[in-house]
């Protein structure tokens, strides 16, 4: 099989992390990056491979992959690979060494005018991230003007409501549990005031 062929029967490919496995630690250990990224977010990204080989969506985006297949039946198995491969990408860029503290001054007035102060804004993403029911998502999103907490179980996305994704925290029990094991939030919180990326939600703003 040639590389053009291959190529064109994997059109979706995972991207490489944006630091190394030990760049988050000791927040969020080599060990977990290694399974996180290399087992589940590769699987995702296969398994989407997979399914869409030689049907409508083998030559689109991943988020017009979303967009077309959310909320269909008989599309479930191709939205939720196809989403988590997003999601994830996502959040290894919401995060990085020696992230968290005070946001840049463009982003941290928008915090300030949507939630009050900035600490509002994480008490509130924070408890959205602790308040989500089994595996999911919360995330900070910019909605028409203002940004808000909103929390998505197992695949979904805010693409698929209309709202421009900031920021993400990734709650299934893969993301912390070798680390951390039932206590979420030690996890969230260690995120928010250590990894957290201000300055891509600052981009994300654009």
């Amino acid at each position: 099989m040639s590389d053009d062929t291959i190529k064109s029967l994997s059109p979706i490919v995972l991207p490489p992390l944006p630091y190394a496995d030990n760049a988050l630690e000791p927040v969020i250990s080599a060990n977990t990056i290694s399974f996180h990224y290399g087992k589940h977010h590769k699987g995702y990204v296969d398994n989407l491979n997979k399914l869409i080989a030689e049907t409508e969506f083998a030559d689109m985006t991943l988020e017009k992959i979303i967009t077309e297949t959310a909320g269909k039946a008989d599309k479930t198995a191709i939205f939720n690979n196809a989403a988590q491969a997003w999601n994830h990408t996502f959040y290894w860029r919401s995060l990085k060494s020696k992230g968290g503290g005070e946001p840049p001054a463009v982003l941290k007035k928008k915090i300030e005018t949507s939630f009050g102060s900035v600490d509002a804004c994480k008490k509130e993403w924070s408890a959205a991230a602790m308040g989500q029911f089994g595996s999911g998502w919360a995330w900070l999103v910019l909605d028409g003007g203002n940004i808000k907490v909103v929390k998505t179980a197992n695949a979904d996305s805010p693409l698929t409501r209309g709202l421009k994704p900031l920021l993400t925290i990734d709650v299934w029990e893969h993301a912390y549990y070798l680390d951390y094991q039932n206590r979420r939030a030690d996890y969230v919180n260690a995120v928010i005031d250590k990894l957290i990326n201000w300055s891509f939600a600052e981009d994300n703003l654009k």
